[in-house]
């Protein structure tokens, strides 16, 4: 704990960094890193842009941790479950811990999509990525199949 107050920050004074890997891609303003450098936190909060043809992330959902997404400027396709819904300007959805419909944003429109992201950030997360069969485990620091499932005894004769 620090024995100083947090300041606030101004959002349009931070650097935008950005990610790009194949089809998924983001700019983003991580709010809450800026505020409090490296120490712990609990909930994180970013400004994102989703540029066009692009996807934010793989498919996914968690099992500890909640998710809200507030749609800024623009629209996007919200991939919820088995549903694709447009999702535009004053658009809000909030993905609880451990509902087992995954989702990602893509911009299938010829603008940015800009968009406020708030999430928990539990260092003992799991999250399952229906599309790849893959589920993560942030404790360990490992991704895993999930065709490779096991019963409880196996292996312990």
């Amino acid at each position: 704990m620090s024995d100083t107050p947090t300041p606030p920050v101004s959002s349009d004074q931070i650097d935008w960094e950005t990610f790009e890997r194949g089809k998924y891609s983001s700019r983003f303003r991580h709010l809450t890193r800026a505020a409090m450098g490296e120490r712990p936190y609990r909930v994180g909060v970013a400004i994102e842009e989703l540029p066009p043809g692009k996807q934010s992330c793989p498919f996914h959902f968690h099992m500890l941790e909640e998710e809200h997404v507030l749609v800024l400027e623009g629209e996007c396709t919200l991939r919820l479950g088995g549903e694709r819904l447009v999702f535009r300007a004053g658009d809000y959805a909030v993905f609880p811990a451990g509902d087992k419909h995954g989702h990602c944003l893509i911009n299938e429109t010829d603008k940015v999509c800009r968009y406020v992201v708030i999430g928990e950030n539990n260092p003992n997360e799991s999250c399952v990525y229906p599309d790849s069969n893959k589920v993560s485990n942030r404790w360990l620091g490992e991704r895993y199949d999930r065709a490779a499932t096991r019963e409880y005894w196996d292996g312990e004769d």
